[in-house]
């Protein structure tokens, strides 16, 4: 009897390849050859688990960014530093009349730097010192311009703390473990151009139990400064 091989059984179990040949192999497998319909049952059933994993959720995809980041994206050599404006804060926005005191969680943040704004928001891990960076380029000046695969990446001084790209709509969002002097880098025109936005770390909790924000190199709500 004759019998096939592994690289055939593959490409029956994924349907491509030759598929004249597809009725003589199932006719094989029917006249009860047990190992070639051993290694047929194990390619059929690996098909089968590869195709229910084509597409990730976006929340496995991110711990896996998150636990294997890829390498840093330097950016070009010389990229001009767009000049920012913060427009939006939301620490600074006035507590409503009446209100001793306000309690948020998280911060969010809008800049505009040349035709280009910004908006971000972190979101912190009120049990760990984790936090996620979600955000949003545009270009107000130009609306439909394509906006997608931008290069996105958070850095510590010269350290990159984590990296991504935009999705078509200018959108990214990133997972990180906090810490001060953190910056947003975004590189525009293929790195010729850099937006450098500054962010605020968020505290967990604070020494009294209770919960504040904490600007990376500004005071917390209990008027101590921070490191």
């Amino acid at each position: 009897m004759t019998h096939y091989g592994i690289h055939e059984w593959v490409d029956f179990a994924r349907g491509v390849g030759d598929r004249a040949g597809f009725s003589a192999m199932r006719e094989h497998l029917e006249a009860g050859c047990a190992d070639c319909g051993k290694v047929a049952a194990l390619f059929q059933s690996l098909a089968r688990v590869c195709g229910e994993m084509a597409e990730a959720p976006d929340s496995v995809a991110r711990l896996a960014a998150t636990i294997c980041p890829p390498r840093a994206w330097t950016g070009a050599r010389h990229s001009v530093r767009i000049p920012i404006e913060l427009i939006y804060d939301s620490f600074l926005v006035p507590a409503p009349a009446g209100l001793r005191a306000t309690w948020q969680v998280g911060w969010q943040a809008l800049y505009r730097a040349g035709d280009c704004s910004l908006d971000v928001r972190i979101e912190p891990d009120l049990r760990s010192s984790r936090a996620a960076v979600i955000g949003q380029v545009f270009n107000h000046a130009l609306p439909d311009l394509a906006m997608g695969n931008i290069p996105v990446c958070l850095r510590s001084g010269r350290q990159v703390v984590a990296e991504t790209r935009s999705n078509r709509f200018g959108e990214f969002q990133m997972e990180y473990d906090q810490q001060s002097h953190l910056q947003l880098w975004i590189y525009l025109d293929g790195g010729a151009r850099r937006i450098v936005a500054p962010l605020r770390m968020i505290a967990a909790q604070s020494p009294s139990g209770g919960q504040w924000g904490m600007g990376s190199e500004g005071k917390s709500e209990d008027g101590k400064k921070s490191n």
